[in-house]
C-alpha cells in the first residue's frame, strides 16, 4: 500500500523535474510594461541584454532602454574603453517631441564631453537631423559596430550610420557615462 501512494508521488516528482530541465530559458526581460529580448544579433555578433533602466523625468516615465553587449557588464567605463558591438535601444513609454529628444543629445555631449571636437559636435547636429516625433510604443535604437560606426534606427526605419568610436562612446555616455540622464538609468543598464 505504501508503494502504490509513492510510485504516482515519484512519477509526478520525475515528471516536474523534466519539465524544468526541458524548460527553455527565459526569452525576454521586462520592465514598466516594456518586454525586450533576452538577445540580439548585430553585425553576425550574439549580444546578450546587459540590464533595462527606465528614463524619469518629472515623475513621468519616457522611455525604458535596454543594452546589448557582447558579455555582461556592470562598469560602464569598461563598456565604453571596449572596442566591441553594443546596442541600445529606447521604447518610449511617452510620446516625446523631436527637438526634446536633440535638446537631450545637446545635454548629454555637454555633461560627458565638455571640450568636444567640432567634428564631435557635427556628428551630434547628424543625429539631431535624423531624429523625429516619437510616440509610445515607439523606439530608437543605436548599434555600435567597430570599423563600421553607429547605426541609427528611428521608428523602425534606417537613417544613416556614423563613422568612429569618439561618436559612439559619446552617444553611449548618454546613458552610462560620468553625467547620464539619471544614476537610476545607469544602475539599471549596468544590470544593477
Amino acid at each position: 500500500m505504501i508503494r502504490r501512494s509513492i510510485v504516482p508521488v515519484l512519477a509526478l516528482t520525475l515528471a516536474c523535474a523534466f519539465a524544468l530541465i526541458a524548460a527553455p530559458p527565459a526569452a525576454a526581460a521586462e520592465l514598466a510594461g516594456v518586454t525586450l529580448p533576452n538577445a540580439v544579433e548585430a553585425g553576425g555578433e550574439q549580444l546578450v541584454l546587459n540590464g533595462m533602466g527606465l528614463r524619469e523625468k518629472f515623475f513621468i516615465d519616457v522611455y525604458v532602454a535596454g543594452l546589448y553587449l557582447p558579455a555582461k557588464q556592470k562598469s560602464g567605463d569598461a563598456v565604453l574603453k571596449a572596442d566591441t558591438p553594443r546596442r541600445l535601444v529606447m521604447h518610449f513609454t511617452y510620446d516625446v517631441s523631436k527637438d526634446q529628444v536633440c535638446d537631450a543629445w545637446k545635454e548629454s555631449l555637454a555633461g560627458n564631453r565638455p571640450n568636444a571636437s567640432a567634428a564631435l559636435k557635427k556628428d551630434f547636429d547628424t543625429l539631431c537631423s535624423w531624429m523625429a516625433d516619437v510616440e509610445e510604443g515607439e523606439q530608437m535604437v543605436f548599434t555600435y559596430a567597430p570599423d563600421e560606426g553607429t547605426a541609427v534606427e528611428v521608428q523602425g526605419e534606417a537613417k544613416g550610420t556614423i563613422e568612429g568610436k569618439d561618436f559612439a562612446d559619446a552617444l553611449f555616455a548618454s546613458w552610462i557615462g560620468d553625467k547620464p540622464a539619471t544614476g537610476k538609468l545607469k544602475k539599471g543598464l549596468l544590470g544593477g
